[in-house]
């Protein structure tokens, strides 16, 4: 009976030794199944945060690739010149705003879609605005190109003109020449008497150097073109001894193919236009026996000579 008992109690502890075993062995199972599956879902959780992350930098590379065209689609607008900038500003300070932000989404190691989207939507706009650019400065390099052969006409309108003008000036120039020369005297008539004045008053031709008290110079002058009204003549008497006659003081006067001369007088005629006009003019001095010679020169031109011996 005793043993009868014992049996029965080892049987009772065994069976209990059999389900805490078996409830450990279930409970084991549970804990890595539980284990396995939390490994499994972490794994995912990994593999989806690194196709993310695999993603989000593709888009970025994407993104960047972009953002380099737009640079390089910049680069060809070419350079702009200082005028051309001054026109373009507003739209150079918005493309360089544009480009500094694009550049700030795409350092930033911890974007996110939302912000690599709005990179998306700068680089279209950016795009956009290079484009824009683009025209403008097509369109004011096409109006400073007008400008440019506008003015190239004008510079070669101006060389025109100036070239014109100084023919002109030129044509003026020798027509003022002819005109001037034209209008000189012609001196006809030419005479030169040497007078002795008596005490009486009364005065006497005479060919005795020693009698001879002044010689009298007279002749005619004309001109059709001449304009009326006062105008000198020169007149140079040179003695026998190669001297001119002077009054003593310095009278000089330029020649146009002798250059400067001394003059013996300068008589003012009052001449008409269009007439021929008689002058005369006395010199007054010492005179000795040999030739004298008379010149009569106006406007710079000798328009006349003559020669008078004396005994």
């Amino acid at each position: 009976m005793v043993n009868q008992l014992d049996q029965s109690g080892e049987h009772s502890v065994s069976k209990q030794k059999n389900w805490i075993i078996a409830i450990l062995a279930l409970a084991l199972v549970a804990t890595w199944t539980f284990l396995l599956i939390d490994q499994q879902e972490k794994k995912g959780t990994i593999q989806q945060q690194q196709a993310d992350i695999s993603n989000l930098d593709a888009a970025k590379l994407r993104l960047q690739e972009a953002f380099d065209e737009s640079l390089t689609r910049l680069d060809s607008v070419g350079n702009v010149s200082d005028s051309l900038k001054k026109k373009v500003a507003s739209l150079q300070t918005d493309i360089n705003s544009k480009k500094a932000e694009i550049r700030r989404i795409l350092k930033d190691n911890n974007a996110k879609e939302a912000d690599l989207e709005k990179a998306r939507n700068l680089i279209a706009e950016l795009n956009d605005r290079i484009l824009t650019l683009d025209e403008e400065v097509a369109r004011l390099t096409g109006e400073n190109k007008i400008l440019r052969f506008d003015n190239a006409q004008l510079q070669q309108d101006k060389k025109e003109l100036e070239k014109d003008l100084n023919r002109t000036k030129g044509e003026n120039k020798n027509l003022s020449a002819t005109v001037d020369k034209a209008s000189t005297f012609v001196a006809s008539n030419i005479q030169v008497q040497a007078v002795d004045e008596r005490k009486s008053g009364k005065e006497k031709t005479t060919a005795k150097a020693k009698r001879v008290d002044k010689l009298v110079v007279s002749f005619d002058v004309e001109n059709r073109i001449a304009q009326s009204g006062p105008t000198p003549i020169q007149l140079i008497v040179t003695g026998p001894d190669g001297q001119v006659i002077t009054t003593g003081a310095e009278s000089i006067f330029n020649t146009r193919e002798e250059g400067a001369r001394t003059f013996t007088a300068q008589v003012d005629v009052n001449y008409t236009q269009g007439t021929k006009q008689n002058v005369q003019y006395p010199i007054r001095g010492s005179f000795g026996s040999g030739s004298y010679r008379i010149e009569i020169y106006q406007n710079g031109f000798k328009i006349g000579e003559a020669s008078r011996p004396l005994k």
